[in-house]
């Protein structure tokens, strides 16, 4: 295969495969992470929040699986970009770590005691476990999209203040919104009664604000980052943020018309193409430098040796439809609305 494809097309390859594994993670753990959010809002009794915990409980841990696909991906295949973002990123990061470890536990700790301040204390772990991913995401995104403190030497000079400016700030709001959305309607789509009828009325009002808090990020993007530049060079592009309008008008279309599945297929495509827009937006960058442009981490200096990129290839041809036709036999089992039995289970899920 080396001899087929060029060291630049396999950088090229892998460097689209490495935004499109994060676009699908934001995508399948989107509608967890949002449901998380939206537990202490949704949920008013105990059936409600079991059932926002059955919503989630058969796929929030095959879908990290891409999480950590994302990640590996980031270190096998671009392994000086990894050690920088990992160095940059730290304190986030951690806390994302930490977040996802006890959003796990509380899956399973919630019902190991009856009692009420038991069950109140794992609903606040599930929260945070969800809300902090959530919105550190975001805030790590966009601080990659415009560009972070690094000199040429690689060396990160900032600390997580340097972080939280109004451009990773609004990146966090942004990602919250999105995924809160994508929750809403997932959960609508699995739940009958009230707590369907909520959801779906919260989607309903969500929309208008992820609606202008994307024009609002599109107008900071243009005005923080250089990820325009990408698109008037090459018109070619485009296609790429008129998918995500089309996802977003979607959404409202099919969610008005009370076509909840096509709501959540426009929802995915909308997270698709943003992640997509930004990834495309920083080429040849990996990780942007606002000290210097030529501090930058591009794809060309952070990609590993042409053998180790052509074995990751032929392994990801084998490996990943396998993984996909597992996930998808696990969502045509448990894709069913969720009957009121499985809410006096004793597992929680």
């Amino acid at each position: 295969m080396s001899d087929i494809l060029t060291y630049e097309v396999l950088q090229l390859i892998w460097f689209f495969l490495w935004g499109l594994l994060w676009a699908i993670y934001f995508v399948l753990d989107g509608f967890d992470l949002g449901m998380g959010t939206l537990l202490p809002v949704l949920a008013k009794n105990e059936g409600d929040r079991r059932a926002i915990y059955q919503a989630a409980g058969p796929f929030w841990d095959g879908n990290e699986v891409w999480l950590i696909t994302a990640g590996g991906v980031t270190f096998a295949a671009f392994p000086k970009a990894y050690a920088i973002m990992f160095s940059a990123l730290y304190a986030p990061l951690l806390i994302l770590l930490f977040a996802l470890i006890f959003r796990a536990v509380s899956f399973e700790f919630r019902d190991k005691i009856s009692s009420p301040g038991w069950k109140k204390l794992w609903d606040a772990a599930q929260f945070l476990g969800n809300f902090l991913p959530a919105l550190l995401l975001g805030v790590a995104f966009a601080n990659l999209f415009q560009g972070i403190p690094i000199r040429e030497d690689g060396v990160y000079t900032g600390n997580i203040l340097a972080l939280l400016n109004l451009y990773g700030l609004a990146g966090g709001v942004f990602f919250v919104l999105i995924f809160a959305f994508h929750g809403s309607l997932w959960l609508a789509i699995r739940t009958e009664g009230p707590l369907h009828d909520r959801a779906r009325g919260m989607a309903a009002r969500l929309w208008p604000l992820l609606a202008l808090v994307t024009v609002l990020f599109l107008i900071l993007t243009y005005l923080y980052t250089p990820l325009y530049n990408n698109y008037l060079a090459h018109p070619a592009l485009l296609i790429v943020p008129l998918l995500a309008v089309a996802g977003l008008l979607g959404q409202w279309l099919f969610l008005s018309k009370g076509c909840l599945a096509f709501s959540f297929a426009a929802s995915a495509l909308f997270i698709i193409a943003v992640t997509l827009f930004g990834v495309f937006g920083m080429f040849p960058a990996l990780i942007p430098s606002n000290i210097s442009q030529a501090a930058s981490i591009t794809v060309s200096a952070a990609a590993s040796t042409p053998m180790t990129l052509t074995i990751m290839l032929v392994v990801a041809v084998i490996c990943v439809p396998v993984v996909i036709l597992y996930q998808a036999w696990v969502y045509s089992l448990f894709t069913h609305k969720i009957q009121p039995e499985q809410l006096t289970s004793a597992h929680p899920y």
